[in-house]
C-alpha cells in the first residue's frame, strides 16, 4: 500500500461533496500537471490511502482520508469544450490525462498546513517543500503514521 496526498478546492469539491457522492466515491478529474498525472497512471492502486486536502482557501490542510477505489481511467473532461478542463491538444485516440476514482474513508479532525509545519517529522514531507504546486504528491509510511496518529489522533 502507498500514501498520498491529493489536494482539491473546498469551493470547487471538499470533503463534504465526497461524503454527498453516490458510494462516496467521486472521480479525480482535472489534474492537468503530467508528474500529477503520472502518479495516478503509474503509481497508485486500489486500495492505497489518501489525506483528502483543501487548498486555494482560507484555511489550507488535511480534511479527511479517503483511499484509491480504481485503476486509473481517461478523464473525459479532456475532450469537453465547455469544461475548464477542456485540451483542445488532446484526442480520444491518445488521450492525455487520467483519473482514478477516490472513495472516503472518513472525516477527520482537520490538520491545517500551519500545524502540518510544525513538526520536524514532517518536514522531509513533499507537499510541504517550498515551491510545490502539485496537487498531488506521495506521502512517506512514517509521515502518514505521525499525521494519523499525533495530529488526528489527539
Amino acid at each position: 500500500m502507498r500514501y498520498w496526498l491529493m489536494k482539491s478546492e473546498p469551493d470547487e469539491f471538499g470533503i463534504d461533496d465526497l461524503a454527498a457522492s453516490p458510494r462516496q466515491t467521486a472521480p479525480w478529474t482535472g489534474v492537468r500537471n503530467f508528474r500529477a498525472r503520472n502518479f495516478m497512471l503509474h503509481d497508485m492502486a486500489p486500495g492505497d490511502r489518501v489525506f483528502f486536502y483543501h487548498s486555494s482557501c482560507e484555511v489550507p490542510g488535511i480534511a479527511g482520508i479517503a483511499e484509491v477505489a480504481s485503476a486509473p481511467q481517461v478523464d473525459t473532461t479532456q475532450f469537453d469544450p465547455k469544461s475548464d478542463y477542456y485540451d483542445p491538444k488532446s484526442n480520444r485516440e491518445k488521450p492525455r490525462w487520467y483519473h482514478v476514482e477516490v472513495k472516503l474513508v472518513k472525516k477527520t479532525s482537520f490538520v491545517s498546513l500551519p500545524e502540518l509545519r510544525r513538526h520536524r517529522e514532517l518536514s522531509g514531507m513533499q507537499t510541504l517543500a517550498r515551491g510545490n504546486r502539485l496537487s498531488i504528491t506521495p506521502v512517506g509510511e512514517a509521515e502518514w503514521d505521525f499525521i494519523t496518529r499525533r495530529l488526528m489522533g489527539r
